[in-house]
């Protein structure tokens, strides 16, 4: 598989295939870098914080307050494809990304400001597979969700865009698996399944357990 060496972006949510990613940039670390990977069409890896926040803190533990809040991410995130990028005033950037290929962090590295840089294995897309009769109707409730939403609601505000692949496990269960109340444990054990069906299966359990159970199961 081929390897490469991005700058990450490290968030207390999941990023999956497909999904839609709005962001508001101000801290000094991720100006330049969003500005130049826009600049050159690259993508920047999006990685779910286990410890540490999005935003960069001193340590007020530490003997002299020079050292920041430790920062710990998991190994397997999702490359951020930037749609469009917006200045509004001097330090602040917003953006609208959506998510590409899935990666596994090889090594990474924080540099002096604060960026973390990581080497990178892309993983495999997944293989389509078409969803099962009996759970045609998750596809039905997603859609129903998105009608009610669309309401009254500005299309960049949606959760997930289009193109939609309804008929599609793993696009489906990916959409399934942003909008369901989850842990990012839970969110990031989803995303890192290789396996859409099996996916989309365990996103049925989720809606079983809400009372929201696809009608064919």
């Amino acid at each position: 598989m081929s390897t490469a060496t991005i700058p990450l972006f490290p968030l207390q949510s999941v990023l999956f295939p497909g999904g839609y990613l709005p962001l508001r940039i101000f801290e000094p670390r991720y100006l330049d870098m969003i500005a130049r990977q826009h600049k050159a069409a690259q993508p920047f890896g999006v990685v779910s914080l286990i410890e540490g926040g999005e935003l960069r803190r001193r340590d007020e533990a530490s003997g002299d307050g020079a050292g920041f809040v430790r920062e710990r991410f998991q190994d397997i995130g999702t490359l951020a494809h930037i749609d469009w990028l917006e200045s509004q005033g001097p330090g602040l950037l917003q953006i609208r990304c959506h998510g590409g290929q899935r990666f596994r962090l090889l090594r990474s590295e924080c540099l002096p400001h604060g960026l973390w840089m990581g080497e990178i294995e892309l993983l495999p897309d997944d293989v389509a597979v078409a969803v099962p009769a009996d759970l045609a109707p998750a596809a039905v409730l997603l859609q129903t969700l998105l009608h009610n939403l669309e309401q009254g609601a500005a299309a960049v505000d949606l959760p997930f865009q289009p193109p939609y692949q309804w008929q599609d496990s793993g696009w489906l269960s990916n959409r399934w698996s942003e909008m369901l109340p989850l842990a990012d444990a839970e969110r990031q054990r989803l995303m890192q399944l290789d396996n859409p069906l099996l996916r989309l299966e365990l996103v049925a359990d989720q809606l079983d357990r809400l009372g929201l159970p696809p009608q064919g199961r």
